[in-house]
């Protein structure tokens, strides 16, 4: 669920006085930019276990457990966290992510009831704070997925849009065009980031966007490769790896294989480890 694509950017700009030895929020802030979630979980347990009233760090606790698709444990951190700080609007935001990811490991019986938790506490985040977009985002992306019954629709999904391009025209527009992806309406997504390039030429955001809705839809091939292309001339990257993925993908999808797999290659040299090229690369030397 796209719900569940996690906003790791709070975790990644510096920890709040979770603690009160500075040298520990730093470690601990350092181990979350490396994304060593273990490390940082043992440290953080240690912080509640001492102090099991600071909302902050079963805040943060909660975030280790989240990023390792840990629901289980992940639920409760994010629960104490919210109980402990009622009004914060993020806090509420990440219980909902918990609530969603033990939804998609729920049995059947259980996954309705997960599902309304975490409806539940995307309204409240947005209750709280109207001007919190990754709140409204996450509403959005419930709304777009869940059946009526559920509090989703596609007509409270674009209900959301058009807050957030209240908030901010560029989230905003994002908003619109991945909802119109997602009813393949991909004329209107086109023609979407075609108008912010009118207003931004040479936006790589928007250039990126282009060359994955060009793969996703397999329309507008040629003006997908161009739009790749040039983020590759004027950045100077050209073993960028998600630009080289995409435009390895387009290739094939045009039928030039070998030029896909130069594409494949050029993302791999740029880094060796990067997933959707390996595998694009593994199925194209398999086909």
């Amino acid at each position: 669920m796209a719900m569940l694509r996690y906003f790791i950017f709070l975790a990644l700009t510096g920890l709040p006085a979770f603690a009160a030895d500075p040298d520990l929020r730093e470690q601990v802030t350092a181990l979350f930019k490396q994304r060593q979630w273990v490390e940082a979980q043992v440290i953080l347990q240690k912080v509640t276990a001492s102090e099991p009233n600071n909302a902050a760090a079963w805040f943060y606790l909660g975030q280790t457990y989240l990023f390792r698709d840990d629901a289980g444990n992940s639920v409760p951190a994010f629960e104490k966290a919210t109980t402990l700080a009622p009004d914060d609007s993020i806090y509420q935001c990440y219980l909902g992510d918990a609530y969603g990811l033990s939804a998609l490991k729920a049995g059947l019986f259980s996954k309705l009831g997960w599902a309304e938790k975490c409806k539940g506490a995307y309204d409240r985040a947005v209750e709280l704070d109207p001007k919190n977009i990754r709140a409204r985002v996450s509403v959005m992306e419930f709304c777009r997925q869940a059946p009526s019954f559920l509090g989703g629709g596609m007509d409270k999904a674009y209900e959301q849009a058009a807050e957030i391009q209240k908030l901010d025209p560029v989230r905003g527009r994002k908003a619109y065009a991945g909802l119109y992806i997602a009813e393949k309406k991909y004329a209107d997504a086109f023609a979407l980031y075609e108008s912010a390039l009118r207003e931004k030429p040479g936006d790589d955001d928007s250039l990126y966007s282009l060359g994955r809705l060009a793969t996703i839809s397999g329309e507008q091939l040629d003006r997908g490769l161009a739009a790749l292309r040039e983020i590759l001339t004027h950045s100077g990257k050209g073993n960028d790896a998600p630009t080289q993925t995409l435009l390895g993908n387009i290739l094939e999808k045009k039928g030039d294989k070998p030029a896909a797999r130069t594409a494949y290659e050029a993302a791999l040299s740029g880094n060796p480890k990067y997933v959707p090229a390996l595998e694009a690369l593994r199925k194209l030397n398999e086909s």
